[in-house]
């Protein structure tokens, strides 16, 4: 029984060894995974593998939903106040988050810039959010140059999601063949249901019926095994799909 037990943590160091490696992990955490195959599983699943995971980012956008339909400008205004009684780096971080989710990117990408010139100027996070609030703004060559930066850094910080914005952003500022090859490398690297989907929307907008088509297909055979609360998390992401196709 103990050889069955070890095997089994030698193989769950494995499955957790081949996300490291496709997601672009430090190599060290395949020396962890392996020299402590118990701990070291549980270490990078509560470090790196649940962070980074959609469970997490779907319970997370359950949570900030409902919040939201509650009372959609309680956390503006909570934010504004804290900034305005203490305009620390962080609340000011807080400010530029709430204004990018209260519809206000312009006003978000500026405090985020105002962020960057201090002692947090590296922060990848910072970096993250001014990235998506220049894309929302169309100012894509800003969004690029923070996904980059990113990127350049730590390759293996939320992989997919800059992978994801980063192509969005080269097809906005009119950069499709490098979109193409982003987006590609995204669903070959995570597989996931939202990087194929992000990828048949920029097909079908591009005009690129043939590989809207092939990846409807696909799309459809996963959306045939998802049960009522999948298919609710996912519904702004199935609207935008739907419209894309409707457009063909």
């Amino acid at each position: 029984m103990p050889f069955v037990g070890l095997g089994l943590h030698f193989f769950v160091a494995v499955f957790f060894a081949v996300h490291a490696l496709r997601s672009g992990q430090q190599l060290y955490w395949l020396i962890i995974l392996f020299s402590f195959p118990l701990l070291g599983s549980i270490v990078y699943f509560l470090a790196i593998y649940l962070p980074d995971s959609r469970l997490e980012r779907g319970a997370r956008k359950v949570v900030a939903a409902a919040a939201k339909t509650l009372n959609p400008t309680r956390e503006l205004k909570e934010a504004h106040a804290a900034f305005d009684y203490t305009p620390t780096a962080q609340n000011q971080m807080r400010l530029a988050a709430a204004l990018l989710e209260a519809g206000q990117p312009l006003e978000a990408a500026q405090s985020y810039d105002a962020c960057l010139k201090g002692p947090f100027a590296s922060d990848l996070e910072i970096r993250l959010g001014a990235s998506r609030a220049y894309f929302a703004c169309e100012r894509y060559a800003e969004a690029i140059t923070h996904l980059e930066f990113i990127r350049k850094t730590d390759a293996g910080f939320r992989a997919e999601q800059v992978s994801l914005l980063l192509a969005q952003a080269l097809a906005g500022a009119g950069r499709g063949v490098d979109a193409r090859a982003e987006f590609e490398s995204a669903v070959e690297r995570f597989g996931s249901f939202e990087s194929r989907a992000e990828y048949a929307i920029w097909a079908a907008t591009a005009g690129d019926t043939a590989t809207s088509a092939r990846l409807q297909v696909e799309l459809q055979r996963s959306m045939d095994r998802w049960n009522r609360h999948t298919r609710e998390l996912n519904k702004p992401l199935l609207r935008r799909l739907n419209a894309a196709f409707d457009r063909r």
